[in-house]
């Protein structure tokens, strides 16, 4: 029996780090690295989360942003950073499901370099039209395209941006060929369909519920795989007419690759109990988003099945950007 204690011992010393570990976290200030500018979505999920984080473990949370380069800059630092669980970042689809196929050389992976935390939001994308275009829906809007392969424009907020890649699943799954239109943000998007310029765009759905509501464009489907709160009657592009397709924006916290995962754990349950409270949900909603919360398994699970997706829809649509 003596030598059970040593043993007994030695087992709690081994495990007593870790555990410490995550019940004093945190132990100082926490970094939620935003790799876009200011006030956009990712920025304003980052900032409803990290408010509330502070308000609980009495630690400040701090916002930072690092734009540039599709997100790659600020991602590549929160990569690298302390795996302590003190530094984070707002993830997207954008920098962990496309760019690794998106781009020749990254500094950083977004499987092998991050622990992933929780999926915090879904940002459906929404199918409009102009107004001058012949059809009610998305069996008709098929038909059209087929009937004039090659001359319908569609719209995207830049190369490689989930509503480009969005609209080349699409055209994937249909077997239809349109013109791609790149711009420089969604705004010149939303005017160019509102004008009749271009036939047609799958972009995040905030900007455009306001036209559609007005009578300005219209709406054809959403293109995630469960309706919108925010346009419950407007049904999803495989309702209607396009079974299997799903796409969408989505952000979620990430830690670097080495943190301990009782504090991965505990960040995940305390970013699920923030997404619950009625504030938070509120904000996320208003933004046309659906907060979800998730467990670590279940969001890394997410991320590997998104970069499968969008590398076969790049390779198909031969989309490089250096």
């Amino acid at each position: 029996m003596k030598l059970m204690y040593p043993l007994l011992a030695a087992a709690v010393a081994a495990a007593s780090p870790l555990a410490f570990a995550a019940s004093a976290f945190p132990v100082k200030p926490i970094r939620i690295i935003v790799a876009y500018t200011p006030a956009g979505t990712t920025d304003i999920l980052a900032r409803a989360v990290g408010q509330k984080m502070g308000e609980a473990w009495g630690q400040p949370v701090i916002v930072d942003n690092r734009p540039g380069a599709a997100g790659n800059i600020g991602t590549e630092l929160a990569a690298k950073a302390n795996p302590d669980g003190h530094t984070l970042v707002m993830g997207t689809a954008g920098s962990h499901g496309i760019n690794v196929s998106l781009y020749r050389k990254l500094g950083w992976h977004p499987v092998k370099d991050f622990a992933p935390v929780s999926l915090v939001a879904m940002v459906p994308n929404i199918m409009v039209v102009n107004n001058g275009l012949p059809v009610r829906n998305v069996k008709e809007f098929i038909a059209h395209v087929r009937a004039n392969p090659g001359k319908l424009s569609y719209g995207s907020p830049g190369s490689g941006s989930t509503a480009h890649l969005s609209m080349e699943l699409f055209k994937s799954m249909t077997g239809t060929s349109m013109v791609h239109i790149p711009y420089k943000g969604s705004a010149g998007v939303l005017t160019d369909v509102m004008a009749g310029q271009i036939a047609v765009t799958i972009d995040n759905m905030p900007p455009y519920i306001p036209q559609v509501k007005a009578g300005k464009i219209r709406a054809l489907a959403v293109s995630t795989g469960k309706r919108s709160s925010a346009m419950a009657d407007l049904p999803t592009i495989a309702e209607a007419g396009v079974p299997g397709y799903e796409a969408g924006a989505w952000f979620g916290l990430l830690a670097p690759a080495g943190t301990p995962k009782q504090v991965v754990d505990k960040l995940s349950a305390e970013t699920a109990r923030i997404l619950k409270l009625p504030d938070v949900s509120r904000r996320i909603s208003e933004l046309g988003a659906e907060p979800v919360g998730s467990t670590p398994e279940q969001f890394a699970e997410l991320i590997k099945t998104e970069i499968a997706k969008w590398a076969k829809v790049i390779k198909d649509a031969n989309v490089e950007l250096q």
